[in-house]
Protein backbone atom coordinates (compact mmCIF):
# COMPACT_ATOMS: atom_id res chain seq x y z
CA UNK A 1 0.00 0.00 0.00
CA UNK A 2 2.92 2.78 0.91
CA UNK A 3 4.30 1.40 -2.80
CA UNK A 4 1.20 2.46 -4.16
CA UNK A 5 0.92 5.94 -2.03
CA UNK A 6 4.57 6.68 -2.92
CA UNK A 7 3.86 6.30 -6.84
CA UNK A 8 0.94 7.96 -7.21
CA UNK A 9 2.76 10.79 -5.31
CA UNK A 10 5.52 10.97 -7.92
CA UNK A 11 2.96 10.80 -10.49
CA UNK A 12 3.37 14.43 -12.17
CA UNK A 13 0.16 16.54 -12.65
CA UNK A 14 -0.20 18.29 -15.91
CA UNK A 15 -1.47 21.34 -17.01
CA UNK A 16 -4.75 22.50 -19.26
CA UNK A 17 -2.27 23.89 -21.49
CA UNK A 18 -0.10 21.19 -21.57
CA UNK A 19 -2.75 18.72 -22.73
CA UNK A 20 -4.44 21.12 -25.00
CA UNK A 21 -0.21 21.26 -26.65
CA UNK A 22 -0.30 17.53 -26.75
CA UNK A 23 -3.90 17.72 -28.81
CA UNK A 24 -2.64 20.21 -31.36
CA UNK A 25 0.67 18.51 -31.65
CA UNK A 26 -1.47 14.77 -32.49
CA UNK A 27 -3.50 16.67 -34.85
CA UNK A 28 -1.34 18.07 -36.54
CA UNK A 29 1.07 14.77 -36.52
CA UNK A 30 -2.04 12.87 -37.98
CA UNK A 31 -3.08 15.50 -40.81
CA UNK A 32 0.70 14.99 -41.75
CA UNK A 33 0.43 11.01 -42.03
CA UNK A 34 -2.92 11.35 -43.84
CA UNK A 35 -1.38 13.89 -46.60
CA UNK A 36 1.45 11.99 -46.84
CA UNK A 37 -0.11 8.32 -47.56
CA UNK A 38 -3.65 9.87 -49.35
CA UNK A 39 -1.13 9.90 -52.52
CA UNK A 40 -0.20 5.89 -52.13
CA UNK A 41 -3.72 5.55 -51.48
CA UNK A 42 -4.70 6.96 -54.53
CA UNK A 43 -1.66 5.91 -56.75
CA UNK A 44 -3.13 1.82 -55.74
CA UNK A 45 -6.77 2.71 -56.21
CA UNK A 46 -6.94 4.45 -59.53
CA UNK A 47 -4.02 1.89 -61.03
CA UNK A 48 -6.58 -0.91 -60.12
CA UNK A 49 -9.67 0.63 -61.34
CA UNK A 50 -11.55 -0.50 -64.56
CA UNK A 51 -12.07 2.39 -67.37
CA UNK A 52 -15.70 2.75 -66.92
CA UNK A 53 -15.04 3.81 -63.26
CA UNK A 54 -12.81 5.97 -64.00
CA UNK A 55 -15.02 7.56 -66.86
CA UNK A 56 -18.27 7.72 -64.83
CA UNK A 57 -16.74 9.05 -61.29
CA UNK A 58 -15.44 12.33 -60.93
CA UNK A 59 -14.13 11.91 -57.78
CA UNK A 60 -12.86 8.14 -57.26
CA UNK A 61 -12.51 7.63 -53.51
CA UNK A 62 -13.24 4.27 -52.70
CA UNK A 63 -12.74 1.05 -54.92
CA UNK A 64 -15.51 0.03 -56.92
CA UNK A 65 -14.00 -3.29 -58.69
CA UNK A 66 -10.34 -4.68 -58.91
CA UNK A 67 -8.73 -4.57 -62.29
CA UNK A 68 -5.09 -5.78 -63.04
CA UNK A 69 -5.56 -4.86 -67.13
CA UNK A 70 -3.37 -2.01 -66.19
CA UNK A 71 -0.22 -4.39 -64.58
CA UNK A 72 -1.06 -6.87 -67.17
CA UNK A 73 -0.61 -4.23 -69.93
CA UNK A 74 2.93 -3.29 -68.90
CA UNK A 75 4.36 -6.80 -67.78
CA UNK A 76 2.96 -8.73 -71.66
CA UNK A 77 4.36 -5.75 -73.18
CA UNK A 78 7.51 -6.35 -75.73
CA UNK A 79 11.09 -6.20 -73.81
CA UNK A 80 9.46 -5.41 -70.00
CA UNK A 81 11.16 -7.91 -68.78
CA UNK A 82 14.63 -6.91 -70.27
CA UNK A 83 14.16 -3.29 -69.11
CA UNK A 84 13.48 -4.70 -65.74
CA UNK A 85 16.15 -6.64 -65.30
CA UNK A 86 18.49 -3.98 -67.12
CA UNK A 87 17.54 -1.58 -64.52
CA UNK A 88 18.03 -4.06 -61.38
CA UNK A 89 21.94 -4.43 -63.04
CA UNK A 90 22.05 -0.55 -63.19
CA UNK A 91 20.90 -0.63 -59.75
CA UNK A 92 23.31 -3.05 -58.27
CA UNK A 93 26.31 -2.39 -60.53
CA UNK A 94 26.35 1.18 -60.07
CA UNK A 95 25.44 1.14 -56.48
CA UNK A 96 28.28 -1.08 -55.81
CA UNK A 97 30.40 1.22 -58.32
CA UNK A 98 29.36 4.57 -56.17
CA UNK A 99 29.93 3.11 -53.33
CA UNK A 100 33.50 2.28 -53.88
CA UNK A 101 34.53 4.96 -55.69
CA UNK A 102 32.76 7.73 -53.42
CA UNK A 103 34.35 6.07 -50.33
CA UNK A 104 37.67 5.90 -51.61
CA UNK A 105 37.93 9.37 -52.77
CA UNK A 106 35.96 10.87 -49.18
CA UNK A 107 38.79 8.67 -46.95
CA UNK A 108 41.53 10.12 -49.08
CA UNK A 109 39.93 13.91 -48.04
CA UNK A 110 39.82 12.72 -44.53
CA UNK A 111 43.22 12.36 -43.95
CA UNK A 112 45.35 15.00 -42.45
CA UNK A 113 48.24 14.05 -44.21
CA UNK A 114 47.39 13.80 -48.12
CA UNK A 115 48.97 16.56 -50.13
CA UNK A 116 46.56 19.51 -51.56
CA UNK A 117 43.19 17.87 -49.91
CA UNK A 118 41.96 21.13 -49.08
CA UNK A 119 42.08 22.13 -52.97
CA UNK A 120 41.00 18.58 -54.02
CA UNK A 121 38.12 19.34 -51.55
CA UNK A 122 37.16 22.72 -53.00
CA UNK A 123 37.13 21.29 -56.45
CA UNK A 124 35.00 18.77 -55.72
CA UNK A 125 32.86 21.37 -53.74
CA UNK A 126 32.78 23.82 -56.96
CA UNK A 127 31.42 21.25 -59.23
CA UNK A 128 28.13 21.35 -56.81
CA UNK A 129 27.80 25.15 -57.13
CA UNK A 130 28.83 25.26 -61.66
CA UNK A 131 28.55 22.70 -64.80
CA UNK A 132 29.56 23.16 -68.12
CA UNK A 133 25.90 23.05 -69.57
CA UNK A 134 24.38 20.45 -71.75
CA UNK A 135 26.25 20.85 -74.71
CA UNK A 136 29.97 20.09 -73.60
CA UNK A 137 28.43 17.46 -71.48
CA UNK A 138 26.51 15.53 -74.74
CA UNK A 139 30.00 16.41 -76.63
CA UNK A 140 32.23 15.03 -74.03
CA UNK A 141 30.00 11.35 -73.49
CA UNK A 142 29.94 10.68 -77.41
CA UNK A 143 33.82 10.60 -77.48
CA UNK A 144 33.90 8.34 -74.04
CA UNK A 145 31.95 6.49 -76.30
CA UNK A 146 28.76 6.14 -74.42
CA UNK A 147 26.29 6.19 -77.45
CA UNK A 148 24.02 3.27 -77.70
CA UNK A 149 25.96 2.01 -74.07
CA UNK A 150 24.12 1.21 -71.32
CA UNK A 151 27.58 1.99 -69.32
CA UNK A 152 25.84 5.80 -69.88
CA UNK A 153 23.48 5.38 -66.67
CA UNK A 154 26.44 3.99 -64.74
CA UNK A 155 30.07 5.24 -65.00
CA UNK A 156 29.14 9.17 -65.68
CA UNK A 157 27.11 9.20 -62.25
CA UNK A 158 29.45 7.21 -60.39
CA UNK A 159 30.99 9.83 -58.42
CA UNK A 160 28.89 12.20 -56.39
CA UNK A 161 30.00 15.14 -54.69
CA UNK A 162 27.26 15.32 -52.00
CA UNK A 163 28.22 11.92 -51.14
CA UNK A 164 31.41 12.50 -51.29
CA UNK A 165 31.14 15.20 -48.33
CA UNK A 166 28.99 13.13 -46.07
CA UNK A 167 31.19 10.16 -46.20
CA UNK A 168 34.25 12.29 -45.67
CA UNK A 169 32.71 14.07 -42.99
CA UNK A 170 31.73 10.59 -41.50
CA UNK A 171 35.29 9.71 -41.57
CA UNK A 172 36.86 12.45 -39.80
CA UNK A 173 34.69 11.46 -36.89
CA UNK A 174 35.99 8.27 -37.04
CA UNK A 175 38.53 8.43 -33.79
CA UNK A 176 42.23 8.72 -34.92
CA UNK A 177 43.47 6.55 -32.35
CA UNK A 178 41.73 3.48 -34.40
CA UNK A 179 43.50 4.18 -37.15
CA UNK A 180 46.78 4.84 -35.56
CA UNK A 181 46.35 1.67 -34.38
CA UNK A 182 46.04 0.07 -37.04
CA UNK A 183 49.24 1.94 -38.53
CA UNK A 184 51.30 0.48 -36.02
CA UNK A 185 50.38 -3.14 -36.55
CA UNK A 186 51.71 -2.73 -40.05
CA UNK A 187 48.19 -1.82 -42.74
CA UNK A 188 48.71 0.10 -44.87
CA UNK A 189 45.95 2.99 -46.63
CA UNK A 190 44.52 0.62 -48.27
CA UNK A 191 43.73 -2.42 -45.35
CA UNK A 192 43.37 0.63 -43.16
CA UNK A 193 39.97 2.00 -45.19
CA UNK A 194 38.71 -1.42 -46.14
CA UNK A 195 39.19 -3.52 -42.49
CA UNK A 196 38.99 -0.86 -40.05
CA UNK A 197 37.57 2.68 -41.59
CA UNK A 198 34.56 1.38 -43.60
CA UNK A 199 33.41 -1.83 -41.41
CA UNK A 200 32.88 0.90 -38.40
CA UNK A 201 30.84 3.01 -41.22
CA UNK A 202 28.17 0.79 -41.97
CA UNK A 203 25.40 4.17 -40.85
CA UNK A 204 26.72 6.58 -43.78
CA UNK A 205 27.31 3.62 -46.28
CA UNK A 206 23.78 2.16 -46.14
CA UNK A 207 22.68 5.56 -46.21
CA UNK A 208 24.81 6.61 -49.29
CA UNK A 209 24.28 3.11 -50.69
CA UNK A 210 20.20 4.40 -50.72
CA UNK A 211 20.71 7.63 -52.45
CA UNK A 212 22.87 6.01 -55.00
CA UNK A 213 20.11 3.27 -55.29
CA UNK A 214 17.80 5.16 -55.66
CA UNK A 215 18.82 7.47 -58.49
CA UNK A 216 20.06 4.61 -60.81
CA UNK A 217 16.46 2.59 -60.62
CA UNK A 218 14.65 6.07 -61.34
CA UNK A 219 17.89 6.34 -64.33
CA UNK A 220 15.99 7.63 -67.72
CA UNK A 221 17.26 10.68 -69.16
CA UNK A 222 20.66 9.78 -70.16
CA UNK A 223 19.07 6.84 -71.83
CA UNK A 224 16.79 9.09 -73.79
CA UNK A 225 19.46 10.92 -75.06
CA UNK A 226 22.15 8.42 -75.73
CA UNK A 227 20.65 4.97 -76.18
CA UNK A 228 18.39 4.13 -79.56
CA UNK A 229 18.07 0.68 -79.28
CA UNK A 230 14.86 -0.18 -77.41
CA UNK A 231 16.44 -3.84 -76.04
CA UNK A 232 18.50 -1.30 -73.58
CA UNK A 233 16.29 0.98 -72.34
CA UNK A 234 15.92 0.82 -68.66
CA UNK A 235 12.50 0.54 -66.85
CA UNK A 236 11.36 3.75 -66.03
CA UNK A 237 11.86 5.08 -69.84
CA UNK A 238 10.25 2.08 -71.14
CA UNK A 239 7.37 3.16 -69.49
CA UNK A 240 7.52 6.82 -70.15
CA UNK A 241 7.15 5.60 -73.77
CA UNK A 242 4.36 3.19 -72.81
CA UNK A 243 2.34 5.84 -71.41
CA UNK A 244 3.26 8.10 -73.70
CA UNK A 245 1.96 5.63 -76.61
CA UNK A 246 -1.41 5.04 -74.24
CA UNK A 247 -1.93 8.82 -73.42
CA UNK A 248 -0.72 10.83 -76.40
CA UNK A 249 -3.19 13.62 -76.93
CA UNK A 250 -4.49 12.93 -80.79
CA UNK A 251 -5.79 16.45 -81.08
CA UNK A 252 -9.47 16.62 -79.51
CA UNK A 253 -11.34 15.00 -76.83
CA UNK A 254 -13.75 12.60 -78.91
CA UNK A 255 -10.82 10.96 -80.53
CA UNK A 256 -8.78 10.41 -77.17
CA UNK A 257 -12.35 8.90 -75.71
CA UNK A 258 -12.56 6.60 -78.63
CA UNK A 259 -9.36 5.31 -78.27
CA UNK A 260 -9.37 4.39 -74.50
CA UNK A 261 -12.79 2.98 -75.14
CA UNK A 262 -10.93 0.59 -77.51
CA UNK A 263 -8.06 -0.48 -75.77
CA UNK A 264 -10.18 -0.61 -72.31
CA UNK A 265 -7.49 1.11 -70.31
CA UNK A 266 -8.07 5.00 -69.09
CA UNK A 267 -4.20 6.84 -69.07
CA UNK A 268 -4.34 7.72 -66.06
CA UNK A 269 -4.85 4.50 -64.86
CA UNK A 270 -1.69 3.58 -66.43
CA UNK A 271 0.04 6.11 -65.30
CA UNK A 272 -0.82 4.84 -61.69
CA UNK A 273 -0.36 1.17 -62.72
CA UNK A 274 3.46 2.05 -64.28
CA UNK A 275 4.12 4.40 -61.08
CA UNK A 276 3.21 1.71 -58.56
CA UNK A 277 6.04 -0.85 -60.94
CA UNK A 278 8.39 1.37 -60.53
CA UNK A 279 7.89 2.53 -56.56
CA UNK A 280 7.17 -1.02 -54.94
CA UNK A 281 10.94 -2.44 -55.92
CA UNK A 282 12.70 0.49 -53.62
CA UNK A 283 9.94 0.50 -50.91
CA UNK A 284 11.23 -2.93 -50.32
CA UNK A 285 14.93 -1.67 -49.89
CA UNK A 286 14.05 1.04 -47.57
CA UNK A 287 13.03 -0.93 -44.16
CA UNK A 288 16.49 -2.76 -44.27
CA UNK A 289 18.39 0.74 -44.63
CA UNK A 290 16.51 2.65 -42.66
CA UNK A 291 17.60 1.69 -39.24
CA UNK A 292 21.32 2.98 -40.84
CA UNK A 293 19.76 6.00 -42.49
CA UNK A 294 18.89 8.94 -39.46
CA UNK A 295 22.49 8.22 -38.13
CA UNK A 296 24.47 8.41 -41.30
CA UNK A 297 22.70 11.07 -42.44
CA UNK A 298 22.82 13.72 -39.06
CA UNK A 299 26.62 12.57 -38.68
CA UNK A 300 27.74 13.02 -42.04
CA UNK A 301 25.83 16.41 -42.29
CA UNK A 302 26.88 17.51 -38.73
CA UNK A 303 30.34 16.85 -38.02
CA UNK A 304 33.32 19.10 -40.00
Amino acid sequence: MSVFTAKSSLKIQRSWGEKLADIIIYTVLILLLVAILLPFYNMLLISFAKYEDIVQTKLYLYPKSLDFSNYRRAFEAENFANSFGLSVFVTITGTALGLLMQSTAAYCLSRPHMPFRRFFFYLILFTMFFGAGLIPWYTVMLALGFKDSIWVMIIPQAVNAYNIILLRNYFRSIPGELIESAKIDGAGELRTMFQIVLPVSLPILATVALFIAVGRWNEWYSAMIFIQDPKKIPLQLFLRRMIVDATSDLGNDMKNAMRDANIKIHGRSLQMAAVTITTVPILLVYPFLQRYFTTGIMIGAVKA
